[in-house]
């Protein structure tokens, strides 16, 4: 009780760790278990684990094969959650660097890597294979809080976010139709009958995965499952599909439950964001869970057989000229500069799935007696530690010898995505800013959308934004809800990651009415709020520019926005395209150059009036 107990609170504490520190969460969680593991053998009193995965008689979690069945249904679970997260829009959408990347990239990974292997460490074909297979994913959960702090163009990090989201889910499919292959073959010789089983299970792999994957989505759009029975008969179902194809072709659940994932993710239905929160919330703690005992079972003698030069050999060619290799092939006529791909070359932390993968087929293969299988689990774990260490400690400082570090992030996110925030948005991108728009009205993010505007679904409460590595160039923040605690509550959250150049809101009703006590973070008047704004984006649809042409002409404009209610400030344009945010203090502006443009929305300002 008390190993279940600590194994459980470690796990939480390392996701904790990995939170605060912004590291990914496999690092932490894999050190504790070689710690409780293999590693305690050398300091505890009678050389034993501190955590004993499987029961030798003395102590232990899980008797006989317990743990090779929790790990297997944990495996599934997660590979389910990863397949939900794949659409087939978006690998039709991510642009051909990126399905280059999970195609031309993966095949050098898993040739490359393989050959290595093999010459290496002299493994047999298909262990090398399984091995480089295993070391195709990256993952989002290793990419995002290495690139979280790193300001890039939004280029770069889009490219590594999509590949680590689409990979996961092909990379998983690719190691288990190769450990398939492995299976059923008789002293490594693939004999008609070795083909016809894994055929089989191919074929009910594909069949299962699908056909429960339609009846489940069938029965959710008829409502046939209560709401609140949703996600717990979901989970049943995973686990039913996993057994029940097991039972008719042995080793096709792993491969049933990633092709229903995909299958579901790809369906419309009305609770899927609700069901992939919940998946990915069990997804957290089996994870914690599991790369603890998966470590803590790693034996000092697994250690040992790649506590050699070799290891390090085959460390430097995966990480020095295979993914190289894989990423400037991929990026061929793609546009993306030397420096970029340098950069994308550096950063490929393998993660979770490759390291889980791993812990499960070596178990598998090593207990049915496969040559060389005792060397999946530890050269794997190599890999996955040491490019997460490696990329964690030097990412940023790689990002800024080669030049794509941004020392000024000149991105623009907009809290609300309502008809004016809308309009000043295209007005931004129109002028050559990256500018992102935020709201949980579903119906205001299609409209942006429909616009050309980059613009996301969530609530500001989540830790989806501060997740979002695409938004590392944003360095102005502003709040355009027509809510006051939303928009304080967004420049309170997210002014130190987003809004470093500046943090601005709308003042509300009653600052309006109260000048002299207003924020300093107001935004474009101290005398209109929310409802202002939108009513001059009804009765004028549209951004107006007024060429400026010295500091009184500019006061003389300001004055008259401040008469006229029908005129709101917005931004000053300098004659080289940059663009100043108007704060409620317009009259504070520092400096006016020459040729510059008022900014504002409302109706035309008479040249005339204008003294």
């Amino acid at each position: 009780m008390v190993e279940l107990a600590g194994i459980i609170i470690l796990g939480i504490l390392a996701q904790w760790v990995a939170w605060k520190f912004k590291i990914p969460a496999i690092l932490p969680l894999i050190l504790i278990g070689l710690l409780v593991g293999p590693i305690a053998t050398l300091y505890t009193g009678d050389g034993t684990k501190l955590i004993q995965p499987i029961y030798n008689g003395e102590k232990g979690l899980f008797p006989g094969e317990s743990l090779f069945y929790f790990v297997s249904l944990a495996i599934g679970i997660i590979l389910f959650e990863g397949g939900l997260t794949l659409r087939r829009n978006e690998i039709l959408n991510v642009g051909p660097v990126i399905l280059k990347l999970i195609t031309v990239a993966v095949l050098v990974t898993f040739f490359g890597a393989g050959f290595a292997a093999h010459f290496i460490f002299d493994l047999s074909w298909p262990i090398s294979f399984l091995f480089s297979s295993l070391i195709i994913v990256t993952g989002p959960t290793v990419i995002t809080p290495i690139l979280r702090n790193i300001p890039l163009k939004k280029d770069i990090s889009a490219v590594l976010k999509w590949e680590g989201i689409l990979i996961d889910p092909i990379g998983a499919l690719v190691a288990v139709l190769v450990f398939e292959f492995i299976s059923v073959g008789e002293e490594q010789t693939f004999t008609k009958t070795a083909l016809i089983e894994f055929g089989k299970i191919v074929v009910f792999g594909f069949t299962f995965g699908f056909a429960f994957a339609h009846a489940l989505a069938f029965g959710i759009k008829r409502e046939v499952i209560p709401h609140y029975l949703l996600n717990v008969f979901t989970l049943a179902t995973v686990l039913g599909v996993f057994v029940l194809s097991d039972v008719f072709a042995h080793e096709s659940g792993l491969l049933s439950v990633v092709v229903m994932g995909m299958v579901l993710g790809n369906t419309k239905l009305p609770n899927i964001e609700e069901l992939l929160y919940f998946k990915e919330s069990l997804s957290v703690l089996l994870i914690s869970i599991l790369f603890i005992l998966l470590a803590a079972n790693i034996n000092i003698e697994d250690l040992k057989l790649i506590y050699n030069w070799n290891a390090l050999l085959l460390f430097g060619s995966v990480v020095f000229f295979i993914r190289p290799l894989g990423v400037f092939l991929s990026s061929i006529n793609s546009g993306l500069k030397l420096s970029e791909k340098l950069f994308i070359s550096w950063v490929g932390p393998r993660g979770i799935v490759a390291a889980g993968i791993a812990s499960l087929f070596g178990l598998k293969l090593a207990k049915n007696g496969e040559p060389g299988a005792e060397y999946i689990t530890p050269l794997v774990f190599m890999i996955v530690l040491g490019t997460v260490l490696l990329n964690a400690t030097t990412a940023r400082m790689f990002a800024k010898i080669v030049g794509v570090f941004l020392t000024k992030s000149e991105g623009i996110l907009i809290i609300g995505a309502s008809k004016v925030s809308r309009l000043i948005a295209s007005y931004l991108k129109n002028n050559q800013r990256h500018v992102v728009l935020v709201d949980s009205n579903r119906d205001n993010i299609k409209k942006a959308k429909d616009l050309g505007l980059e613009a996301i679904e969530g609530s500001i409460y989540s830790d989806q934004l501060t997740n979002n590595i695409e938004l590392n160039d944003i360095g102005f923040l502003m709040a355009l809800t027509g809510n006051t605690d939303i928009n304080k509550f967004s420049i309170n959250k997210f002014k130190d990651q987003f809004g470093e150049n500046g943090s601005f809101r709308l003042v509300s009703s009653e600052e309006m009415n109260d000048p002299e006590n207003n924020p300093n973070e107001g935004l474009f008047s101290h005398t209109d709020d929310y409802s202002n704004l939108m009513n001059l984006a009804e009765k004028y649809p549209g951004i107006q520019e007024i060429n400026i042409k010295d500091a009184d002409h500019y006061n003389s404009l300001i004055k008259i926005t401040k008469q006229d209610k029908d005129i709101i400030p917005l931004f000053i344009k300098d004659p080289d395209g940059n663009i100043r945010i108007i704060s409620a203090y317009s009259e504070k502006m520092e400096q006016i150059n020459k040729d510059s443009f008022l900014v504002y929305i409302g109706k035309p300002i008479d040249v005339e009036e204008v003294k």
